[in-house]
């Protein structure tokens, strides 16, 4: 096993790093971008996996299949990267920590970001050996609508609303804390310095200490950068609400909204 643990962070991996694993048959590159955006150009030796066709079947045992036919074993070090300021990305490392799979990182930088630095792109398709994977669930990392329910009355836990501070306005969760997933992120990376973000928590009086959970519009992805953003400070309880406000709604759970609220811009520190 070639882990990556020991040269990054649990979140994210620096591209020098990745520059020197390209080639590398024990550490699998995916790029969670749409098919035609991978075919017209790619990191070498990265598989495709749009996001898409993983939420058309997030079931564990679909998830696995996905993961064994993308040559990824259980000691595989997994780096996962998108064009969409990691959140995309992010939805996809964590489906991945929910079967079991610990080794998995974020690149540091979106594609665009990765060509404007010069390094190397491919229109090739790496020829992948199917493997096995085993599945070693992890409840602890995900909430459900119910679990949220009455977790979020308990006095050490904490809801983070990622979207959209007009949207968080219009609605949200009871109780609910907005940090936009705008902010999460630092010039040229898509998350904070583990300082900066240990510094943004501080100022909003958030714990590290807390049980936090995340969630955002739909399907996890603003929250699913959120989760990581949290899980690079090393806060050790973490939980993603994955189906969001969307379901919550749909469930004809309790909404919040803010009243005459004026908009104020959480970015400033």
């Amino acid at each position: 096993m070639c882990s990556l643990s020991n040269e990054i962070s649990p979140t994210t991996v620096d591209v020098d790093i990745v520059r020197s694993k390209i080639n590398n048959d024990s550490v699998r590159l995916i790029d969670v971008r749409r098919e035609e955006d991978y075919n017209q150009g790619h990191i070498p030796n990265a598989v495709n996996l749009p996001l898409a066709s993983l939420l058309s079947d997030d079931s564990p045992e679909s998830v696995v299949k996905l993961t064994e036919d993308m040559g990824i074993a259980d000691d595989t070090s997994v780096i996962v990267y998108d064009d969409t300021f990691g959140a995309l990305a992010s939805r996809v490392a964590w489906t991945l920590q929910y079967i079991g799979h610990s080794d998995v990182a974020l690149l540091e930088v979106t594609y665009s970001q990765w060509k404007e630095l010069g390094f190397p792109t491919s229109t090739e398709k790496p020829n992948i050996k199917p493997a096995k994977h085993s599945v070693k669930l992890k409840p602890e990392i995900m909430a459900t609508a119910e679990y949220l329910e009455k977790a979020k009355e308990k006095d050490n836990v904490v809801l983070i609303d990622n979207r959209e501070r007009l949207n968080f306005l219009e609605q949200h969760i009871p109780g609910a804390i907005n940090i936009p997933y705008r902010t999460l992120a630092t010039d040229g990376k898509i998350l904070r310095t583990k300082e900066s973000m240990r510094n943004f928590l501080k100022n909003r009086g958030i714990s590290e200490d807390a049980e936090i959970i995340t969630y955002c519009g739909s399907v996890g992805t603003l929250s699913g950068l959120a989760y990581f953003a949290l899980k690079s400070i090393g806060i050790p309880n973490v939980k993603l609400y994955v189906h969001s406000f969307k379901e919550w709604k749909s469930l004809e759970k309790q909404i919040d909204k803010q009243e005459n609220a004026s908009y104020w811009d959480l970015s400033a520190e």
